[in-house]
């Protein structure tokens, strides 16, 4: 892979094949990071080999489900994906047995919710510059360019019913174009004067049954549960209507029992679920903040590890939708804020530039609110950054919660970005509150790490004045052979940090800690004795596993993998032992060049988490089993 191309069908192919192929798959979704997978059976082994492939953050199991950390791109291998399996015929009555209730909600939420977060996120980041410009300019507020701004911030929240219908006919496998329509006769401005009748006094039936004023713009629960509803009467009507008329008349009952169920009963009692749960965590805020602010400040991001966190989304909306105000996302962002508060300490603490690299980069898409890059490359791989996070985050809600906070407008990713949405003039300590407690959010966790370190072996050995240079200098050198690894070069070229390869997944350090080499010799040999563990199918990549544990990946040029192993002679097997010096790898770089693809190949060691410091040598050049890095356990 190189640069933006990505070889997202590769991946995609491979991690259906490692998961037991189309038929050990249930259901499949994904969220801002994650490709979701429900399966039918486990295979031990899937996770270790997913989680090695190129382009995969990790792999979490949690909630029934098998959840593939992306990033960025998850969106690009979920399409690939999609179009392997066919998502639409699989067997939705297994699907809805899979897992326990718990486990299909919180999938059912992962699969609404995700495919749009960003339009949601955009939207209230639209609502945070007006509320910014409005303080700055008075006038602003009564111009005409403020109110167009206003109205397509808001579009998105005011039709959420629609935006809802799309992807909920997705997951439940019911026609896409009927349930828009069902859930777009609910936001009809015919049926919101209608409500404003009935709640002026006004008497207004539906044969014989009189409705509510319940209103159904920026909902979340009725048309969820429209379009689960009308998925079995879909497939109850397709089953009975005759093939000719089918077409025309399975839209036709559906919109003419649909909606008025969901007015008459399905919308007034789902409503009321969402506000009452949403008013029993407001009593808990209001009654007892601390407790509130400790729980969700200290607890919010280890929810987000086992991906369950879109299960409060309609209790958040339900706040907004009753009271245009929510403290459960100012919270929120004090958690966010302090995970990226640890990734900082690390970079500041930092010795490794790797590490610093890999953090900088993580860092960076938390000030956007996305937490899993510094979550699973950082935080969680050294653990004391993620405890000091977890702390530094409840302690910042704790205090925030001694004024008020809340948010005024909906934040998808809330974060750094999003505090703005804490201003309000009827609420003016709101917004301080978060301010400080996003404050000490930032700065606590650096502290702790600068005090306690973050689980990185500190290279300090002391002397004392009794004790001679040379005594000194046999105990580090002893004590470095007790606890550090040395691995040789696999093959001959010029050193190029791995920062400065043309590919995202390793520059960034995802797939673990190494360095790259433009190859001036076209072999790569077996730098320690050990087994191979994994052979590209397309052999332009092989996995090696040392007897001292190290797991070494060796990528020979970038997209390579589109020569389809033209280029690649492998000289080993998968599971195949191996002594120092073995050729494993001969190719053809003139071929790979003439194809217009590159040959610089990064070396990682791809548990790089497994140990506490990994140091690259200072090379420009190097040559076989020339020392390479040196591996601190």
């Amino acid at each position: 892979m190189a640069g933006n191309v990505r070889d997202y069908p590769k991946l995609a192919k491979d991690i259906l094949e490692a998961v037991g192929g189309e038929e050990n798959i249930v259901g499949a979704t994904r969220c801002a990071t994650r490709l979701r997978l429900v399966l039918k059976r486990s295979n031990p082994k899937a996770k270790e080999e997913v989680s090695a492939m190129p382009g995969v953050v990790t792999v979490v199991e949690n909630s029934g489900q098998f959840q593939v950390v992306i990033g960025q791109h998850v969106g690009e291998v979920y399409e690939e994906f999609s179009s392997l399996i066919n998502l639409d015929t699989t067997d939705n009555t297994e699907a809805e047995h899979k897992g326990t209730i718990l486990n299909r909600i919180i999938a059912t939420m992962s699969a609404v919710f995700a495919p749009f977060v960003y339009i949601l996120a955009a939207a209230g980041i639209l609502q945070g510059l007006l509320i910014i410009i409005s303080l700055l300019f008075d006038s602003f507020a009564e111009s005409g360019t403020y109110q167009v701004f206003s109205f397509i911030s808001w579009a998105p929240f005011t039709f959420l019913p629609i935006f809802i219908a799309i992807t909920a006919s997705k997951h439940f496998k019911t026609n896409m174009y009927i349930a828009v329509a069902c859930c777009a006769a609910l936001v009809s401005p015919t049926w919101a004067e209608m409500a404003a009748q009935i709640s002026e006094g006004s008497n207004i039936s539906f044969i014989g049954i009189a409705l509510t004023e319940t209103t159904y713009t920026s909902s979340v629960l009725p048309p969820l549960f429209l379009v689960w509803i009308l998925s079995y009467l879909e497939r109850f009507l397709n089953k009975r209507i005759n093939e000719v008329i089918k077409p025309l008349f399975v839209p036709f009952f559906s919109l003419v029992i649909m909606v008025p169920l969901t007015i008459v009963l399905i919308g007034p009692l789902s409503t009321m679920g969402a506000n009452g749960i949403a008013n029993g965590y407001n009593f808990l805020a209001e009654n007892a903040p601390i407790v509130a602010g400790a729980i969700i400040g200290s607890l919010w991001q280890v929810i987000v590890i086992f991906g369950v966190h879109w299960g409060v989304t309609p209790m958040v909306l339900a706040n907004f939708d009753l009271y245009g105000r929510d403290s459960f996302q100012a919270y929120q962002t004090i958690a966010v804020i302090a995970q990226v508060g640890a990734v900082l300490g690390v970079i500041l603490k930092a010795k490794n530039q790797e590490t610093r690299k890999v953090s900088i980069s993580a860092g960076v898409t938390g000030v956007f609110g996305i937490t899993e890059p510094a979550i699973y490359g950082v935080n969680l791989r050294f653990k004391k950054p993620f405890i000091f996070g977890c702390i530094g985050g409840g302690i910042g809600a704790i205090t925030a919660s001694f004024f008020n906070p809340y948010y005024f407008a909906y934040a998808g990713l809330p974060g750094p970005l999003t505090i703005v949405n804490g201003i309000n003039s009827e609420y003016p300590s709101s917004v301080w509150g978060i301010l400080i407690g996003s404050a000490i959010a930032i700065i606590l966790p650096v502290v702790l790490v600068q005090i306690f370190g973050y689980g990185e072996k500190q290279e300090s050995t002391k002397k004392t004045d009794k004790q001679p240079e040379a005594t000194s200098a046999a105990m580090e050198m002893a004590a470095a052979s007790e606890n550090e690894v040395t691995i040789g070069s696999p093959l001959s070229g010029k050193v190029v940090p791995l920062t400065a390869v043309p590919d995202e997944v390793f520059s960034s350090g995802a797939m673990g800690q190494g360095i790259a080499i433009e190859p001036t010799e076209a072999k790569v040999y077996a730098p320690f004795e050990g087994t191979v563990v994994m052979i590209a199918p397309t052999k332009h990549a092989i996995g090696l596993k040392a007897e001292n544990g190290v797991e070494l990946l060796i990528h020979i040029g970038l997209d390579t993998v589109t020569l389809d192993g033209s280029p690649f002679t492998v000289k080993v097997k998968d599971g195949e032992k191996f002594n120092k010096g073995d050729l494993l790898i001969e190719f053809d770089k003139d071929y790979i060049l003439e194809k217009g693809l590159k040959t610089i190949t990064p070396v990682i060691i791809t548990n790089s988490f497994a140990y506490e410091q990994i140091i690259s040598e200072d090379l420009e050049n190097c040559t076989f089993n020339q020392k390479l890095f040196t591996v601190v356990k």
